[in-house]
């Protein structure tokens, strides 16, 4: 027979419980799968390595701006949008925003999205023309609408509605320049097979990267930027101009939740730049927070994903001579911990900033040497 517990017996066994309970991190479904959420962390902003190197005319590059803003209190969000627009805004970078490189009719077509953790929203924008930020314009669509994504002329007049100016063109001289250069040597015209015309735009961009016209980064273009403050809260933004001389109207991953960025407030947050196509098939940041929900570090969250890219990497014409793929693409993963990592398929830089300041350190590489022969 169970002899009964007195109260004092109960007090201590009920309070020891609890403190047990308490010391066990949280699980999801009863599956044992680790949720973070610490009660404080060390703020820290990371972004692709463009984020600690344009400043606008400025003194702060983008990583330092959204650090000094969320070290002051703003939320995490509003402090990363504000980062991402000096490279937006800064004309000597043609990946993003206003002098980014145009698409193969020479307009520049610009994507964005972002989400935060707290507030478990998102908004995004597609092949918007005319505004030079459309990071801003994404987070209006997250703040006024009840809607993820808004494209192309819609994305325009709704920027409109909301007070943007709307410009004709968002050339520079540079980007026009440049896909003036591309145009000359590839006229479309020529083609009768929309297949040949395509190879041949590849081919000849990478001519101009060879000989330095184009930066290799800025093929792809795109700057992610993610961010925790001391409460742990984590929020994210990516925003490109896309791939140069794209189709009009072509889409990457920047602006698709899942791909180009994917933020849970409780596990962490990842982004990419690189290849969208490679990324967009495999909805590659969602499958990175996820393998982080299940316990795995930022760098082998990313490591795992990049691994089934590789193996989801079929064609021969994506295919090196190692029979590697012959693009780049690159992760910038934060947890709930504040742990964070930027990992590539082959070996590039990412950008960090803490209170101990802004560097620009190596990616964790899932192959060496380089994505071409």
């Amino acid at each position: 027979m169970r002899r009964k517990l007195s109260r004092r017996e109960f007090v201590q066994t009920t309070t020891a419980a609890a403190a047990a309970a308490a010391a066990v991190p949280k699980t999801v479904f009863g599956q044992g799968l680790t949720v973070m959420t610490p009660k404080s962390v060390k703020p820290v902003v990371i972004s692709s390595s463009n984020g600690h190197k344009f400043k606008n005319g400025g003194s702060q590059t983008c990583i330092e701006k959204a650090f000094q803003m969320i070290a002051g209190g703003s939320d995490v969000l509003d402090a990363l949008v504000a980062g991402v627009n000096l490279v937006e805004l800064d004309p000597l970078d043609d990946s993003v925003g206003y002098g980014g490189l145009p698409n193969a009719d020479g307009i520049v077509q610009l994507d964005s999205c972002c989400m935060h953790g707290p507030r478990k929203r998102a908004g995004g924008v597609a092949a918007i023309e005319g505004v030079r930020t459309p990071s801003k314009v994404a987070q209006l669509v997250m703040d006024e609408t009840d809607h993820h994504l808004l494209v192309g002329k819609g994305a325009q007049e709704f920027a409109r509605g909301m007070g943007f100016k709307i410009e004709d063109d968002l050339n520079t001289e540079n980007s026009r320049k440049k896909w003036l250069e591309w145009k000359r040597r590839i006229d479309p015209l020529h083609y009768l097979s929309p297949k040949d015309r395509q190879q041949a735009y590849h081919a000849v961009a990478m001519q101009m990267i060879a000989e330095g016209w184009i930066d290799r980064d800025h093929y792809y273009g795109t700057i992610n930027c993610d961010g925790i403050n001391a409460k742990g809260e984590i929020c994210g933004v990516t925003t490109t101009s896309g791939l140069s001389w794209k189709i009009p109207g072509r889409v990457g991953d920047s602006p698709i939740l899942g791909a180009g960025l994917y933020v849970d407030g409780e596990v962490g947050a990842a982004g990419s730049t690189g290849r969208g196509e490679a990324n967009l098939y495999n909805l590659s940041s969602f499958m990175i927070v996820e393998e982080m929900r299940r316990g795995a570090h930022p760098k082998d969250a990313a490591i795992t994903v990049l691994k089934r890219i590789a193996k989801n990497t079929v064609e021969k014409r994506l295919l090196n001579s190692k029979g590697q793929p012959n693009f780049g693409l690159n992760f910038y993963v934060l947890n709930a911990k504040g742990e964070h990592a930027g990992v590539a398929m082959y070996e590039s830089t990412y950008s960090v900033c803490t209170e101990n300041g802004a560097q620009t350190v190596k990616t964790d590489a899932l192959f060496s040497g380089s994505a071409t022969d």
